[in-house]
């Protein structure tokens, strides 16, 4: 197979982020709708997603070996096939039982395509010499933001989930198509720090679980705010509800903005001066703002948080790739578990104090994070191969 050139690789891998946030973006955006045909209450709605993330988070020991039998490149087309599928299967579903099993398969399967499409990305890096993996992230953002523009232009014109989702459905089929041809395919399949008689499962080492702690915190930080922001601007800033959404806004724009720069920023100062740097602007960012108050701080201190945690996991998934598929399989479960757990743990920590020591919580994941950071050890970009310029060979890529 001829190799791609770095820029047709780059852009088939940014196809399947885009296709992730695309997928789930498409059918969380209507879910409204789906709880008014399946006559959900919020607590059944609520399952659903929880669903969807459990099955994320326990897909780690079939993520693992489906890598290392397929390969990242089969793993990534097959994975995305599935969350097709899916998507047609909840447009369709009669009843809640269903709704539940094609939510978890489509969990099962946002955990192939996560691990796959990040070792893609590593291995692009490790293949070419060059930063890729913060703006590859950052196509995913985009993914989000089209699948909920698509959903607003549908909703206009049509009610109807199916019509909604056979659309979708169409654009995913063009994305998985567009980044088929230039996906990474190499022989080897062993990574640089990967024992060579790596053989299954094995209990995970010291350094991969840094990792999942320092990817843990970080999605903590990154997730809570999506979940949290605009509650916290309405019930202690007391911000009006025109202003309160603008929290969110100011988290995902600063976020993609940041991952759009980040790859400049890790050629020039190294992944482990960026998480470090990062956590710590989060960390005082919004410390800052929970201690003045004030829409405009709040604000202030919520995009700090957005610029601070944008390139932790693209940064911490290359770390974890360089470690072999079973390491970077964990990692990602753990990812989605700080997903899954941020914002329950600032709800229990609010609960029984208030919002405000709730949201130091998000202070404290970015504190971590940095000091974790110190502790990981990130790739030597000196020995990475010259620009433009394919490895021989890269794990389960």
């Amino acid at each position: 197979m001829t190799t791609p050139s770095f820029q047709r690789a780059k852009w088939s891998i940014a196809a399947l982020f885009c296709f992730l946030g695309f997928q789930y973006g498409t059918w969380v955006s209507r879910l409204p709708a789906l709880r008014t045909r399946l006559d959900l209450g919020a607590g059944e709605v609520g399952l659903l997603l929880m669903a969807c993330g459990a099955g994320a988070a326990a897909s780690f020991p079939l993520v693992a070996a489906l890598t290392r039998r397929l390969g990242s490149r089969r793993l990534s087309l097959a994975s995305a096939a599935c969350l097709v599928a899916v998507l047609a299967a909840l447009s369709a579903v009669p009843d809640y039982p269903l709704a539940l099993l094609a939510v978890c398969v489509d969990g099962v399967a946002v955990g192939c395509l996560n691990v796959a499409m990040n070792a893609q990305g590593a291995a692009l890096e490790q293949a070419y010499g060059r930063t890729a993996m913060a703006q590859l992230h950052a196509t995913f953002s985009a993914g989000l933001l089209a699948a909920a523009l698509l959903s607003s232009g549908v909703t206009t014109l049509t009610a109807s989930v199916p019509a909604h989702f056979t659309a979708a459905g169409a654009l995913l089929l063009l994305l998985l198509a567009l980044a088929r041809p230039g996906l990474l395919t190499h022989p080897e399949s062993r990574t640089p720090n990967e024992p060579k008689k790596h053989r299954g499962w094995a209990l995970p080492s010291g350094t991969t679980l840094l990792m999942g702690c320092a990817m843990a915190f970080g999605t903590i930080a990154e997730g809570a705010m999506n979940d949290w922001s605009t509650l916290y601007l309405k019930v202690v800033v007391r911000a009006s509800a025109t202003v309160a959404p603008l929290g969110i806004a100011v988290v995902s724009v600063m976020m993609l903005l940041a991952r759009v720069c980040a790859d400049r920023w890790r050629t020039r100062f190294g992944d482990g001066r960026v998480v470090r740097a990062g956590g710590a602007v989060a960390a005082a960012g919004l410390a800052l703002a929970l201690a003045a108050g004030g829409v405009a701080p709040t604000l202030l201190g919520f995009a700090c948080v957005g610029l601070g945690a944008a390139a932790i996991t693209p940064c911490v998934y290359v770390a974890a790739a360089g470690h072999g598929s079973d390491a970077l399989a964990l990692v990602a479960a753990m990812g989605t578990t700080g997903l899954l757990a941020g914002p329950a743990l600032i709800g229990f920590v609010a609960g029984a104090t208030d919002l405000t020591l709730g949201m130091t919580t998000v202070v404290a994941s970015a504190l971590i994070v940095t000091l974790t950071a110190f502790r990981i050890p990130w790739a030597d970009r000196d020995s990475a191969p010259a620009a433009g310029t394919p490895a021989a060979a890269h794990e389960n890529a």
